[in-house]
C-alpha cells in the first residue's frame, strides 16, 4: 500500500535522482501526502531544481500548515532562488512551529546578512553613483572628435554607427558595464570617412565634417544663420566652462605617442625614431640602402653602404623578379 511507504533523508542523499523517480511514482498514488512532497522537494534541492523544490514545499505547507519541515524546504529553495525575503519569512514561520530546531535560526541569520549587504550596496549605488565613463569633444577644421575617457576597453568591445546627422555608440567598459549614447548631430558628417580608435586610456571617435565650418554645439538642429568660419583656436564643447583646448590636443597627441604598438606598426615607429634621432651619415645610409635595395635593406652604417651599391636582398621565402 502507498501509505506504508517511507523515504528518509539518508536514502535521498545516497541517490537523489533515483529517490526522485520513486517519489514521483509514490505521489501519483497519493498526491496529497505532505511528507512525501517535502522529501521530493529535498531531492529537487540536491539536484538543484530549486523552482520545483519550492513548488513542492509550498504545496506541502498548504496541505499541512503545522509541518515545520515544509517551511524548512521552502526557505532553502527560495534562498537558492535569491528570493531572500520569502526565504526569511518561511524560516521564521518554521521556527515558530519548532523552536528546538536550531537550523532555522542559522538560516534566518544567513538571510539577514544577505539582505543587509544588498541594502548597503543599494545605498552606495544611490548616493555615490557616477557615470561609468567621462565624455568630451573638440574639433578641427575637418573633423569633430569625441573622447570617452575609459581605460582598458576590450578591442572588440566597441560598436559605433555613423549616419549623416546621427551617432550611436555602445562601449563595453573594463568593469563589464556598458556605456551607451545616441546623438542627434548639429551638422552633417560623412559616415564613410568617420572612424573610431580604441586606446589604452580612452576611445576616440572621429567624425569627418561635410563642411569646414565651426560647430557651436555637438548636438541640435544646425541652422544656416549659425554657420561661422572655423577658427582653429576656438573649440566649442558641451561643457559650460572654458577649457585650454590646445593643451588638451597636445595631451592627446602625447598619449598616442605612448600607445603600445605591435607588429609592423611598432617596427615602422622604431625606424622613424632611429631616422629622426640619427646623424646625417645615419640618414644618408638609411636612404641609400633603402632606395638601392628596392626597400629590402635598411642600413644605418654609412661606412659600409657609402662605398658600394646595395643589392636587393628579398626574404628567404620570396623570389625577386625584375620587370
Amino acid at each position: 500500500m502507498a501509505a506504508e511507504r517511507s523515504f528518509s533523508d539518508i536514502f535521498i542523499d545516497e541517490d537523489p535522482q533515483k529517490a526522485l523517480e520513486e517519489l514521483n511514482g509514490a505521489l501519483q498514488e497519493d498526491c496529497e501526502n505532505a511528507e512525501w512532497l517535502c522529501q521530493r522537494a529535498y531531492a529537487h534541492i540536491l539536484l538543484q531544481n530549486y523552482s520545483d523544490a519550492a513548488d513542492d514545499a509550498k504545496k506541502a505547507q498548504q496541505l499541512k500548515p503545522s509541518l515545520p519541515l515544509a517551511f524548512m524546504r521552502t526557505g532553502i529553495a527560495e534562498y537558492h532562488l535569491r528570493n531572500y525575503e520569502s526565504s526569511h519569512a518561511a524560516f521564521s514561520q518554521g521556527l515558530q512551529l519548532d523552536a528546538s530546531d536550531k537550523s532555522f535560526e542559522v538560516w534566518i541569520k544567513r538571510c539577514q546578512e544577505v539582505m543587509g549587504n544588498q541594502t548597503q550596496n543599494s545605498d552606495v549605488n544611490t548616493t555615490s553613483a557616477a557615470p561609468p565613463a567621462k565624455r568630451d569633444w573638440y574639433q578641427t577644421e575637418s573633423q569633430v572628435i569625441i573622447t570617452i575617457m575609459a581605460k582598458n576597453v576590450p578591442k572588440d568591445g566597441v560598436c559605433v554607427t555613423f549616419k549623416e546627422k546621427e551617432l550611436s555608440a555602445k562601449i563595453q567598459l573594463a568593469s563589464g558595464e556598458n556605456y551607451n549614447f545616441h546623438l542627434q548631430l548639429l551638422h552633417p558628417i560623412v559616415p564613410q570617412q568617420s572612424c573610431f580608435k580604441i586606446l589604452t586610456t580612452k576611445v576616440e571617435i572621429k567624425m569627418k565634417k561635410t563642411d569646414a565650418i565651426r560647430w557651436e554645439e555637438l548636438e541640435g538642429e544646425g541652422q544656416e544663420a549659425s554657420i561661422k568660419h572655423f577658427n582653429p583656436h576656438q573649440y566649442p564643447t558641451s561643457s559650460h566652462h572654458t577649457r585650454k583646448w590646445d593643451a588638451m590636443v597636445s595631451d592627446i597627441n602625447e598619449e598616442e605617442k605612448k600607445e603600445k604598438l605591435e607588429g609592423d606598426a611598432a617596427l615602422n615607429k622604431l625606424f622613424q625614431q632611429i631616422y629622426s634621432d640619427g646623424s646625417d651619415e645615419v640618414k644618408r645610409a638609411m636612404n641609400k640602402s633603402f632606395m638601392e635595395s628596392g626597400g629590402t635593406v635598411l642600413s644605418t652604417n654609412w661606412g659600409d653602404v657609402g662605398r658600394r651599391k646595395v643589392d636587393v636582398t628579398p626574404p628567404d621565402d620570396v623570389e625577386f623578379k625584375k620587370y
